[in-house]
């Protein structure tokens, strides 16, 4: 229901009623003890008072709230990650001084980037992160740049793993599908932000390199912002360059650490769990 709509039945609502109550109150009276919904506006986001008989709508302070839990819900990030934020990226969990130096230049464009982001998104310039190691932060940091243009710029994002898209694109051809393949299409290639997580991890074949080739290319026409985390550089991504200098063209490099962090978080939630149990660490016995 849009806005003129809500405000049209509201008026109705008023008419219909004896009550003198304002809008605030009638909202309280008619909202259950611990519910959810915002006591304010009664889940609208827009409160509504009256001037000499004219219906006003100002944003509820909790309408910024509900945008973003909408535009999360819409991204599709995974759970473990909705909480990640540039400044929530450990830089101190690579312990090898030439990878975790190589991090911190990571954090730095990254952060540059975010800052200038109204002008790489006029231009369509995504950014294309990289790292030979698998558990390297190259997802983490894609996750924090999707939450922060969420937060700070209130921009649309879409998180898809590529295994997964090619995997949604063969469900269209089952029978009784639920969607059609352009359909499954238009939503990446519309999005704006699209955040295209592992490319490259898929076996490439004509029919896979083409479905990359119908998104890349409608992002690269359309001008619209992609963020990819790749295994493989440009330079050795198994893709022809009809995708790869699209990529290259509308994208910042960045270079990721060759080192897993996943593996050092994993020694230090056991080293944690055993000094829970023992009040030692693994390494003093």
């Amino acid at each position: 229901m849009i806005l003129e709509e809500r405000l049209a039945e509201i008026s109705r609502q008023r008419r219909d009623t004896s009550s003198s109550s304002s809008n605030q109150d009638m909202t309280r009276e008619t909202i259950p003890q611990g519910s959810d919904t915002c006591p304010l506006c009664g889940g609208m986001e827009w409160v509504i008072t009256e001037e000499e008989g004219v219906s006003l709508a100002a944003p509820c302070r909790c309408r910024e709230r509900s945008l973003m839990k909408r535009r999360t819900r819409f991204a599709d990030i995974p759970e473990a990650f909705h909480r990640m934020r540039l400044n929530t990226f450990r830089i101190d969990v690579y312990r090898r001084p030439e990878e975790k130096k190589k991090a911190l230049v990571a954090c730095r464009m990254v952060k540059e980037y975010l800052g200038m982001f109204r002008e790489a998104e006029e231009k369509g310039m995504g950014l294309y992160l990289y790292s030979g190691t698998r558990g390297s932060g190259k997802t983490r940091m894609a996750a924090s740049i999707a939450n922060e243009l969420m937060e700070v710029y209130g921009v649309g994002v879409r998180f898809a793993v590529s295994m997964e898209v090619l995997a949604e694109i063969r469900r269209t051809f089952d029978k009784g599908a639920e969607y059609t393949q352009s359909q499954v299409l238009d939503t990446l290639k519309t999005a704006e932000v699209l955040v295209l997580d592992d490319l490259g991890t898929e076996k490439v074949t004509e029919w896979v390199a083409d479905q990359f080739y119908h998104i890349v290319n409608s992002r690269y026409v359309s001008r619209k912002v992609t963020i990819f985390t790749s295994n493989e550089s440009l330079k050795t991504l198994r893709y022809d360059e009809r995708i790869t200098n699209r990529i290259k063209e509308r994208c910042y490099q960045i270079d990721f650490p060759e080192e897993s962090v996943r593996e050092h978080i994993a020694e230090e939630n056991m080293q944690y769990m055993f000094k829970k149990v023992t009040g030692m660490t693994s390494g003093s016995i």
